[in-house]
């Protein structure tokens, strides 16, 4: 039984080696742990604005690329602890699901934990953001997307205006933005409200703030290595680039989040997308642990 509100038991493979890192992650108590993984096995969002759905096997298909990826006394030096806190349980109502995510992500928070999710549609970020926003004011985000997502519709692309316009969010810094697959009228919206768009080949360097929240789409990724998405994108970063990001993201103390959304496990057929996911949790963690 879970020891969280609305979440399930996290659905492990059950023949994890015991010389990979996911032996080393705790699914019974948090205790001793200093991160928290939580699943977001949900895409109603990605449905809603008629993407392609299949993110809702997210977390399931992570944890199945993780448990055959890293190794648990690693030469790049010890990882933080993890707790598993499984999967948020979904409703079948986009509002009451997010109602979930952020009491859990809360629950996580009230127990000294840092938390670090999967999903699932991109929209799951809102209320995963919201439970952070709450505690730290004038919090901003770095995000890493091939999209802007303030849509003021909703579905899985309106995440960061809801942040800006309901949690009161400060600024937003977007990495990986694709004008051709943009609106003029939504990149008008987040200029207008203090969104930077960042070029791609700078030097990773996190913006100006007291506290961030970092969130990752798989979307940024070009196609050629990350088919595993919800919105292929055919002119996307290298893992490299990624890497250089999510490490700067890890290290950084201010960073009181992040999340690894959209992985697609229905169009991934080889699970590349699954494993490059496994690894820019590592890649997170490993920076974290030189905090």
């Amino acid at each position: 039984m879970s020891l969280l509100p609305h979440t399930s038991a996290p659905p492990w493979p059950g023949d994890t080696p015991t010389g990979r890192f996911a032996s080393t992650i705790r699914t019974g108590t948090p205790d001793g742990c200093t991160v928290a993984l939580l699943g977001l096995p949900d895409d109603t969002g990605v449905r809603l604005n008629n993407g392609r759905t299949g993110a809702a096997g997210g977390p399931k298909a992570f944890r199945a690329a993780l448990a055959r990826y890293g190794a648990a006394d690693p030469a790049a030096g010890p990882l933080p602890l993890v707790f598993d806190a499984g999967d948020i349980m979904p409703t079948g109502s986009l509002e009451k699901t997010h109602k979930r995510v952020t009491e859990t992500t809360a629950a996580l928070l009230d127990r000294g934990l840092f938390p670090i999710a999967i999903g699932g549609g991109h929209d799951l970020t809102f209320p995963f953001v919201r439970a952070v926003a709450s505690r730290h004011p004038k919090l901003a985000g770095i995000y890493f997307d091939a999209h802007l997502d303030v849509r003021e519709t909703v579905g899985s692309g309106m995440a960061f205006r809801r942040l800006v316009e309901d949690c009161g969010v400060s600024a937003l810094h977007l990495h990986g933005f694709r004008p051709l697959v943009n609106s003029s009228d939504h990149l008008d919206w987040f200029r207008s409200h203090g969104g930077r768009t960042h070029l791609d080949g700078t030097k990773p360097a996190l913006p100006k703030a007291k506290d961030l929240f970092a969130s990752f789409d798989l979307d940024v990724l070009d196609a050629a290595h990350a088919p595993g998405v919800s919105a292929l994108n055919p002119a996307g970063w290298t893992v490299a680039e990624a890497e250089a990001w999510v490490r700067a993201c890890g290290s950084d103390p201010r960073v009181r989040c992040f999340d690894l959304m959209e992985l697609n496990p229905a169009h991934d057929p080889d699970g590349r997308t699954a494993r490059i996911a496994a690894h820019l949790f590592l890649t997170f963690l490993a920076a974290f642990a030189r905090r």
